[in-house]
């Protein structure tokens, strides 16, 4: 591997490793895929407390005295229903409305001595130097400064129903009343400050907090102390694809458009102002998609995986898809095969029986409504 392409390491790398977690390359960096074992730590998450280094994520900073409306022309979501203190999921598109990254938006208000409003947006690892270097050149030019945020340092995600006592624990705080997507700067004893948002991607409770590199360390080690269990990307997946959330490269991508994909309640068309790719999600608004993403439950215990045929109800294997599957396995919570899949919009209604093509084998399933698994 050309020193170019090393793949990077988070600052908790040694550590993930000292508390067993088995090193994968992931996305460009060197990251844990499992710890004691991907059911332990998915139920781990489902019933008491996981955490997760997600350093990988990129987290810029934009700074300006209209920093939010010049970001509102880069994603399809009114901005100006969040204020400082609150947080929303979006997307960034291209001019064809195909899906350039996924990311989560956070008001950080006004800096009345930079004379600035200032958001912090997280995006995806994988996309995160294409994201920074067209951001900039979108917004640069009408004077929004861009910067990286996290430099070197630690992005935690804690999650699961104990995660606000386990925080709360550590701080002293009361976090009853920080809403989910809601964000506040936090001291923690003998630790430091941290950004800290209630946000997640487990289906759970949790919380996500950015830290610097030492403070961050010192979290990692406290938690796990007090016997919050490190988990990997393994159960990262297995709990998102339970709750439904996409995975940016598999389930949407640049070709796909939020309406084809089931992201059609982040497009705000009663905004009345322009953004990248407004006039093709206008179109298919008012013409129909000719594809949607659907929920898929399978039965018995076949496991369906990305890139499978789905296929019509009585079609057999071999035959022509009316699908594919994006994102799928076995579901430890309801011990089931489940599976996001793109299919013709005529095959999509809840309740559609459909099969996916397992290893020569149409096995059944039936379109079921999202997300799989509820708390």
């Amino acid at each position: 591997m050309a020193a170019s392409e090393a793949l990077q390491r988070t600052p908790l790398f040694e550590a993930a490793r000292s508390a067993g977690g088995r090193m994968v390359p992931f996305a460009g960096w060197t990251m844990a895929v499992q710890f004691a074992g991907l059911l332990q730590e998915h139920k781990a998450v489902r019933e008491q407390c996981g955490l997760f280094d997600i350093s990988h994520m990129g987290v810029l900073r934009l700074s300006g005295p209209g920093a939010k409306d010049a970001l509102q022309g880069l994603v399809p979501t009114d901005l100006f229903r969040i204020g400082p203190g609150e947080a929303c999921y979006t997307v960034l598109l291209n001019a064809q409305g195909g899906i350039r990254d996924d990311l989560i938006v956070y008001d950080r208000g006004w800096d009345a001595a930079a004379q600035a409003h200032e958001l912090l947006l997280v995006i995806n690892a994988a996309c995160a130097e294409a994201d920074t270097a067209w951001i900039r050149s979108q917004l640069e030019p009408a004077g929004i400064e861009v910067s990286d945020h996290k430099g070197n340092g630690v992005l935690l995600a804690l999650q699961g129903p104990e995660a606000a006592a386990q925080l709360e624990a550590l701080s002293g705080a009361d976090l009853s009343g920080l809403p989910r997507f809601g964000h506040r700067q936090l001291a923690l004893s003998g630790i430091g400050e941290a950004f800290v948002a209630r946000t997640g991607y487990t289906g759970e409770d949790g919380f996500e907090l950015l830290l610097a590199q030492d403070a961050g360390l010192t979290l990692w080690q406290q938690l796990l102390a007090r016997g919050v269990a490190p988990c990997g990307l393994g159960a990262r997946d297995t709990l998102r694809l339970e709750a439904a959330m996409h995975l940016y490269g598999s389930d949407m991508d640049a070709t796909t458009t939020p309406l084809e994909v089931g992201l059609g309640w982040l497009v705000h068309l009663e905004m009345p102002k322009p953004f990248i790719g407004r006039d093709v999600l206008e179109q298919q608004t008012s013409d129909g998609v000719q594809r949607r993403l659907v929920g898929l439950k399978l039965q018995g215990r076949a496991i369906p995986r990305h890139g499978y045929p789905v296929l019509a109800a009585g079609a057999a294997p071999g035959s022509t898809p009316i699908g594919r599957v994006t994102s799928g396995g076995w579901s430890p919570s309801l011990q089931a095969g489940i599976a996001l899949a793109s299919v013709e919009s005529r095959h999509s209604s809840l309740g559609t029986d459909l099969a996916v093509e397992i290893r020569g084998k149409a096995e059944p399933a039936q379109v079921v409504k999202r997300p799989f698994y509820r708390h």
